[in-house]
């Protein structure tokens, strides 16, 4: 179940960190919609090994092999995790989310996805 809230006082006034709100009212204006505007966003997260808080792939108190073979990697050597990515981009096609893409970052146990397009304000809700 994915709810979207926006968070007011008791009196209706959007609290101060409502930026949806604000948002909100920026892309109702005429002149606005009649662009169109179109976002695409990319949300980046690192995979932690649950029992030592230390990066997925990683070295136990070490660190990995330097940047480069981790971007966009394949193989059981490069891409740590991707059975929990794969099932976050199942969930969020189940749930209706505008998700586009997914690819391992420059680190072992760092992903991305790609929210996108969206068109105006939708882009941060999928987000």
């Amino acid at each position: 179940m994915l709810v979207m809230c926006d968070s007011y006082t008791p009196q209706g006034a959007p609290i101060p960190t409502n930026n949806r709100h604000h948002a909100a009212k920026i892309f109702s204006q005429p002149d606005v919609v009649a662009e169109e505007p179109w976002y695409g966003i990319e949300q980046e997260y690192t995979l932690l090994q649950k029992d030592i808080k230390w990066p997925l792939g990683w070295p136990t108190g070490g660190y990995p092999a330097p940047q480069g073979p981790y971007y966009c990697g394949t193989g059981a050597d490069k891409a740590f995790g991707r059975d929990i990515v794969d099932a976050h981009y199942k969930a969020c096609l189940y749930a209706g989310i505008n998700i586009s893409g997914t690819n391992g970052e420059v680190m072992p146990g760092q992903w991305e996805f790609q929210v996108g397009p969206s068109v105006g304000i939708s882009a941060g809700d999928q987000v």
